[in-house]
């Protein structure tokens, strides 16, 4: 029964990458005490596949185009606040401590690979494995020319998860952060002018509003009406305002007048809300103020809703795939928005295959570009960071003409996930029967040097940007995430500190440390294997 499972999973290697994928998908939702594996539990199951039938190796690009699928999706998602981080002295900050942190880590494997007598090509896994970098891993199996780095970076994978989760437990523990209550980013109210407002039009009325408060609907003489700046407001007019601060509303309801609620709403003849969904690519990444709605008929923007958060919809805000956008127009031309939007809960999921695909080839001839190095040899971004950086630029710009780069989050956590599980399948299996002997042999070498370089990374991340930089803990964290890489470690970061900081922070990290990386461990492996050994 074994030898018959044992020959048809060897001679097909299609079924034992979803072996591996359904199953490790499966071990990683085990959850001991609070940590799990996730879409790690892919790359041991394979380990485990590859060792019970040792014929199984999936050959070919397939794992390679599960690789390009995870960091395309990574560098679009991040595009804009990777680029936008960058540009600030913030960014640069840290990205250097992020830096010294990485060459750190890679100088222990290094030295520790060396004293304990440890094959460059499993050291090179060992670091990657701690980083949980799969880009990394890509660039040594190329630069090594067999599965060593595999097998190394099997090894340090498990703690490079839960090895920052715990240190950044530890550190909260610590310094006990503070962080202001999470609110929500829209409240709307409805403001009746009092006697002591002056009779003013609105346009004078609205240069002396508070940034971020917007009127979107006046009450006059019973009639609900679009702002425009020639009406003349009174006392005993109402505004119906929104805003991302209660406190603002609070406040200009008591300079203006009172929040009387009910008078704007349940009076729908003249003005009715519709909620509909973002669906046509021609909506989708142009600015607010910059978009032509359907002219001859009254409408207003009253608020944007992206997944779990209402928006402000601010003059610059892009609306995206499968947005939810409510309008205030006319009972009658209901019809006419929904058609304009698209109105399609499908966009959430869909995205434009062409500049997908144009995209991810530009990825990979930027990947293939030879990259000289004087005294060392010639390096390439490879198709960890060409793809990664082409991704970055076309995440900024999210639009070329008529051209959308971006996708709808939904659709990247897709595309990402399954090109992850897809390489990690193929690691796994290809290494499984080397990786067992290996692991046997200097396991424990391998897992000490793993827990070294990756303690050493994240301690100088979190103790000198705490203590000697002075960084703020929720971007602190972030950039802890971003060093490492693993999204768990992100999605445990902004448990520690809950607002939006963690997830910039690991924008504007992880992309440039990725290519760092890459790059280091060509240059490790150039000049350094010749003489390598174990």
């Amino acid at each position: 029964m074994l030898d018959a499972a044992r020959e048809i999973i060897g001679s097909q290697p299609i079924l034992a990458a979803f072996l591996a994928i359904g199953l490790g998908y499966l071990v990683g939702q085990i959850n001991i005490f609070g940590f799990s594996l996730g879409v790690g539990g892919v790359l041991f199951v394979g380990l485990a596949i590859g060792a019970f039938a040792p014929k199984a190796q999936i050959i070919g690009p397939i794992g390679l185009t599960g690789l390009i699928m995870f960091l395309y999706g990574i560098g679009i998602l991040y595009g804009r606040q990777f680029f936008e981080g960058m540009a600030g002295p913030a960014g640069r900050r840290y990205n250097l401590l992020a830096l010294i942190a990485v060459a750190a880590g890679l100088v222990v494997a290094l030295g520790l690979g060396h004293a304990f007598g440890i094959k460059l090509g499993h050291t090179l896994g060992i670091f990657a494995g701690s980083m949980t970098s799969t880009a990394t891993l890509q660039a040594a199996l190329d630069v090594m020319q067999n599965k060593e780095p595999s097998i190394g970076y099997s090894i340090a994978y498990p703690f490079g998860v839960i090895g920052p989760i715990l240190c950044i437990y530890f550190m909260t523990q610590k310094v006990k952060p503070k962080f202001p209550d999470k609110t929500p980013h829209f409240h709307m109210a409805e403001i009746s002018l009092g006697e002591q407002f002056p009779k003013q039009r609105f346009d004078e009325l609205n240069a002396k509003l508070p940034q971020g408060l917007q009127v979107t609907m006046i009450r006059k003489s019973g009639e609900n009406l679009l702002p425009t700046d020639e009406i003349m407001l009174a006392p005993g007019d109402g505004l119906f305002v929104i805003a991302e601060s209660k406190a603002t509303i609070s406040q200009e309801a008591e300079r203006l007048g009172k929040v009387e609620q009910g008078r704007l709403l349940k009076d729908r003849s003249d003005l009715d809300y519709i909620r509909v969904f973002v669906g046509k690519a021609n909506v989708v990444g142009v600015p607010l103020e910059k978009l032509v709605l359907p002219p001859g008929f009254p409408h207003e923007i009253l608020h944007v809703r992206r997944y779990d958060a209402d928006m402000v919809p601010a003059p610059d805000l892009e609306l995206e795939f499968g947005d939810r956008v409510g309008v205030l127009t006319s009972p009658d031309h209901k019809e006419d928005i929904r058609r304009f939007f698209g109105d399609s809960v499908k966009a959430a999921a869909e995205f434009s295959y062409v500049s997908l695909g144009i995209g991810m080839v530009l990825g990979v001839l930027l990947g293939l570009i030879p990259i000289p190095i004087p005294g060392v040899g010639v390096v390439t971004l490879g198709i960890g960071g060409g793809p990664l950086i082409v991704a970055l630029i076309l995440g900024k710009l999210r639009r070329t003409g008529p051209m959308l780069w971006t996708m709808p989050l939904p659709a990247n956590i897709v595309l990402r996930n399954f090109g992850l599980a897809i390489f990690l399948a193929a690691v796994g299996v290809n290494a499984g029967q080397p990786f067992v002997k290996t692991l046997s042999e200097a396991g424990l070498s391998m897992l000490f040097i793993g827990a070294a370089v990756l303690l050493t990374t994240v301690l100088i991340v979190l103790l000198v940007g705490h203590f000697v930089m002075k960084i703020p803990f929720d971007d602190l964290v972030g950039v802890a995430s971003g060093a490492t890489g693993n999204p768990a470690i992100l999605v445990y970061s902004t448990r520690m500190a809950p607002t939006e900081r963690p997830d910039i922070g690991y924008a504007m990290i992880f992309p440039s440390m990725t290519i760092a990386k890459v790059i280091a461990v060509q240059v490790v492996g150039l000049l350094l294997s010749t003489g390598a050994g174990g």
